[in-house]
């Protein structure tokens, strides 16, 4: 009986422990790897319960914390921390007003004035920067401002001229121009290579010309004549040409001219210009100063009408002007023969265009009787005549 009433003894006391020490009581046989675990305490009585405090103390610390927060507001609202302001509300996101901020640390840097995006500086995180005064460093590269000043000189400093010696350097970059910049092109247009029917005699007709150079220089060959089938080569004309871009659509032209056919065979002094008139419309001019001193002038002018992706009307005048009569050319004084062309083409690809058209012609008085005295059939009677043109327009 002894022994059963002090192991009845030992099993309410350890029952005590657990229930007085709820924490022991779920720590214990918990077990976790490199952490030593604290002794078991002793057991202790339970402690006494606080006495819950009045109402009005509650209240009086309420009213305590509300004062001690006025006067943290006060406090950063004075003018005592003007500098502290400043700092802090000229880091992005982090003005609230009424909240003092610390002051920056040393290593601590303001944002550059050229950070500042105008959304920034419009809710006062920042400050942009003033626009450059008379005395700010001269624009260079694209900073330039739009206008007609003439370019900025490319740069001298290179980045790989630091690694290469120079020599190495000017034969890479003359290397350079010639296959990106300052290239040689070539190309030879048949404006007009035609079959031409009309009353009394066929005929044919051909007006091209062909160039090498670049987009400065150029080196211009052209061609023109027209004949009847059957005849020897009516008239016919070479000019070899210089030519030099005085404008970004427009080329001057200097050479001489030598004309061929069954006409005096003369030689010429040429000058014109060669471009693109406002609106697409090709335009040439010459002026033609002969061995006898004979003084002729020409103007031409197309237009490529386009219709469709493939069909091009193409309206057409050649104006022929001369200061004195020519006899041995065939040519009267003043304006000596008009004519005027419309063609219909479709380009099959853009280097291959056959065509149709009409080509209306007329001669001054002289021209024409000067024509008819030489027994020739090119300008039909004193007026001219009309003619039904089949022919292919290339370029290659």
């Amino acid at each position: 009986m002894i022994r059963a009433a002090w192991a009845l003894t030992a099993m309410m006391t350890a029952g005590t422990v657990f229930v007085a020490d709820p924490a022991a009581a779920q720590m214990h046989g918990m077990h976790m790897p490199g952490m030593a675990m604290p002794a078991t305490p002793a057991a202790k009585k339970p402690a006494a319960k606080t006495p819950v405090r009045p109402r009005s103390h509650a209240i009086r610390k309420a009213s305590r914390a509300r004062s001690a927060a006025a006067a943290a507001t006060k406090r950063a609202s004075s003018p005592e921390q003007p500098a502290m302001q400043e700092s802090h509300a000229a880091m992005p996101g982090m003005a609230m007003p009424g909240m003092a901020m610390p002051a920056m640390a040393p290593s601590m840097t303001m944002p550059s004035a050229a950070a500042c995006p105008p959304e920034h500086a419009a809710m006062g995180h920042c400050t942009p920067s003033q626009a450059p005064g008379p005395d700010a460093a001269t624009p260079v590269g694209t900073d330039q401002p739009a206008g007609n000043a003439p370019p900025p000189a490319p740069p001298t400093t290179l980045a790989a001229a630091r690694f290469y010696d120079p020599a190495t350097m000017a034969a890479a970059n003359r290397a350079m121009r010639d296959e990106h910049g300052g290239m040689r092109f070539s190309q030879i247009l048949f404006n007009l290579a035609e079959v031409q029917a009309r009353n009394g005699r066929d005929g044919y007709r051909w007006d091209g010309e062909g160039w090498f150079g670049g987009d400065i220089h150029r080196l211009v060959v052209k061609s023109e004549g027209e004949g009847d089938f059957g005849r020897s080569i009516e008239s016919a004309e070479m000019q070899a040409l210089y030519a030099k871009a005085i404008d970004p659509y427009w080329n001057l032209q200097a050479g001489v001219r030598q004309d061929l056919g069954s006409g005096a065979k003369r030689t010429y002094a040429v000058v014109g210009v060669e471009g693109l008139a406002p609106y697409w419309f090709d335009v040439e001019g010459s002026v033609f100063l002969s061995n006898r001193g004979d003084v002729l002038a020409r103007a031409e002018a197309w237009y490529d009408q386009r219709i469709t992706q493939h069909l091009v009307l193409q309206p057409r005048v050649e104006l022929n002007l001369a200061a004195q009569d020519v006899p041995a050319s065939r040519i009267g004084a003043g304006l000596s023969s008009t004519e005027l062309g419309l063609r219909l083409r479709y380009e099959v690809a853009r280097e291959f265009a056959p065509y149709v058209g009409l080509s209306y012609m007329h001669a001054n008085t002289a021209t024409a009787r000067y024509s008819r005295a030489r027994r020739e059939r090119s300008v039909d009677a004193d007026t001219g005549g009309l003619a039904v043109a089949v022919g292919i327009r290339g370029w290659f």
